[in-house]
């Protein structure tokens, strides 16, 4: 007998391989049998069975870029990703990290994440118990308390601030602090950490409004660290750079390239767009991919095959904050950026910035007739609602830039705003296409867990599923479930994970294709202090299965916490820079 089966779905096995009609069988948490469900087939029995006719039945989604890091201690299902059918998370990413942590630094390092990784200061307050100091700690801390499979790279700042403190943050180490800082990282990978990640872009900056300290890391410290990771089995580097948001420079390429070919490991990056206007970015990017297979390493981009929407605020750190020239009306207190941003000089210059080359990425923010209100909040503005600025500049004859400062004075800086997507063309639809059939390439990058109040990207494996199957139909279902399933778990080294085998663990997804998609995201309060964020519900998700114990059950979690604490070398194979366990 065995403790679950699923009977007469198509499985969709993870390896592209076309759809087949199969009975799956699941004990002790693993798959035992997969059988043809044809008539005349073995007949599996189960103490739990589902009747699968009509749907289709697949591994678990792994999302290889998340920052549940803070989020499990207070929702250890990983909302709203679970619902969408993932199972297993890595988190740890962009050099960001809870860990190790000296009691003197909770503030420092809750402030940061809340400035670089929008989590609300009230819920890293109130919902995380910063009761440990090592990595091992903070892994042991969430082992055993889990809904999904959970893994977690060794973030470079957390390394950094332990080591170097605040007085030394924006200097190059000297040998005596990186000695101690690679010593810092071996205890981390072996306790399980699953890399190293790290940043150095110039868009991160902490909760005081400095520049992160791993930016200021030189060559010498980030091969350093590369020398550790190639030291110890099943672990994988993680790296965010200036050209990850806009294009690759001749020195980002080498570094990168020196990096995977040091550490003797993939390096996959966050996140690379993809616009029919400017094919060019696109093939920059990836030229860090061929540049390291020719090298003998191996570069991923991680890209997403959704748009997702992120709305933005002129009151709240986003991304027009960003935008190069605004930084200093920006980061003036509230009563002084509105009576900076009501002077016509002022606003003549920011405009100008924002569509000038020197906004590089950001430039396609400055499209402000594409911006459409969200919520607002003064009186004369309760009927803008979900009119673009366009509409609204030409009925008050006025200019775009113009009508859109007008309103969110009004508003005292708090109105919301969602900016049309620029790149959602046919023709860009179909070079992400050829993204995703490119080697230096893959699917995520959703950042669950991050800029909660902001954007909700945790539900790209049901919206892309539904697209697959009923809307633009991109690319096969066989082969969507592939990208979103084995192939990250083929760069991790997850350990028989991924797939639809007999042996493997039994994290499956069972959804109904007539209908899988996912509801618009909405805004609820339920974070610890009260805070908001997005969410999203799913359409179609039947069962989720973690470990062989439901998890979600008709789109709704079960309540139940069958998730693995992921740990190096456990639970992880090494995978050789070409890619291959």
């Amino acid at each position: 007998m065995l403790d679950y089966v699923i009977r007469g779905g198509t499985v969709i096995d993870g390896t592209g391989a076309p759809g087949r009609r199969a009975d799956v069988g699941v004990l002790d948490g693993r798959i035992a049998s997969v059988v043809d469900a044809s008539d005349g087939g073995i007949a599996l029995t189960g103490t739990t069975e589902l009747a699968a006719e009509g749907l289709m039945v697949a591994p678990g989604i792994i999302d290889p870029h998340t920052h549940y890091d803070a989020q499990l201690f207070w929702d250890a299902t990983a909302s709203p990703s679970n619902v969408h059918g993932v199972t297993t998370v890595i988190g740890g990413n962009c050099g960001f990290t809870l860990a190790p942590i000296r009691s003197a630094d909770h503030d420092y390092i809750r402030r940061m994440m809340a400035k670089v990784e929008g989590m609300p200061l009230a819920a890293l307050e109130d919902g995380v118990p910063w009761d440990w100091t090592t990595f091992g700690d903070y892994l042991d801390r969430l082992d055993g308390r889990l809904g999904v499979n959970a893994g977690f790279l060794v973030g470079h700042c957390a390394i950094r601030r332990w080591v170097m403190g605040g007085e030394r943050a924006a200097e190059p180490a000297d040998d005596e602090e990186l000695s101690a800082m690679t010593a810092l990282l071996a205890d981390a990978l072996d306790a399980g950490g699953l890399g190293f990640s790290s940043s150095q872009s110039r868009t991160h900056s902490d909760g005081d409004g400095n520049p992160i300290s791993s930016r200021f890391a030189d060559r010498r410290e980030m091969l350093a660290f590369c020398q550790v990771v190639r030291e110890h089995p099943g672990t994988t580097l993680e790296y965010i750079t200036n050209g990850c948001l806009d294009t690759f420079s001749d020195e980002e390429i080498d570094l990168m390239v020196a990096m995977t070919t040091t550490a003797r490991r993939p390096l996959n990056w966050n996140l690379l767009t993809v616009d029919s206007r400017t094919p060019e970015k696109t093939s920059r990017q990836l030229e860090a991919s061929a540049r390291a297979a020719e090298a003998g390493g191996r570069i991923v981009a991680l890209t997403m095959p959704t748009l997702v929407p992120m709305n933005m605020s002129f009151r709240t750190h986003c991304a027009l904050f960003l935008i190069p020239g605004w930084g200093d009306v920006m980061g003036l207190p509230t009563e002084e950026r509105m009576a900076a941003l009501r002077d016509p000089s002022v606003r003549a210059r920011l405009d100008e910035v924002a569509h000038s080359e020197d906004a590089g990425v950001f430039r396609r923010l400055s499209h402000w007739a594409n911006y459409v209100i969200g919520d607002t909040f003064a009186p004369e503005n309760k009927d803008l609602s979900w009119r673009d600025v366009g509409s609204i500049a030409a009925e008050q004859g006025k200019e775009p830039f113009d009508a859109l400062l007008d309103l969110v004075l009004a508003d005292d800086l708090r109105t919301v705003l969602w900016p049309k997507a620029s790149d959602g063309d046919d023709a860009s639809w179909r070079a992400r296409v050829d993204v995703w059939a490119d080697p230096g390439a893959m699917i995520g990058g959703s950042d669950a867990g991050a800029h909660l109040d902001r954007m909700c990207g945790a539900n790209y494996p049901t919206s892309f599923l539904g697209d697959c199957l009923r809307k633009r139909r991109l690319v096969p279902v066989e082969r969507a479930v592939q990208m979103m399933t084995d192939e990250p778990a083929r760069l991790f080294g997850l350990t028989d994970r991924g797939r639809i085998a007999e042996g493997a663990h039994a994290d499956l997804f069972v959804f109904d294709p007539e209908t899988v998609g996912s509801e618009p995201a909405t805004l609820v309060h339920d974070l610890p202090g009260g805070s908001p964020r997005l969410i999203a519900d799913s359409i179609g998700v039947v069962r989720v299965l973690v470990n062989g114990v439901e998890t979600v059950a008709d789109g709704r979690p079960t309540g139940n916490l069958p998730g693995t604490l992921l740990r190096s070398g456990r639970d992880t194979e090494t995978v050789d820079p070409a890619g291959t366990a």
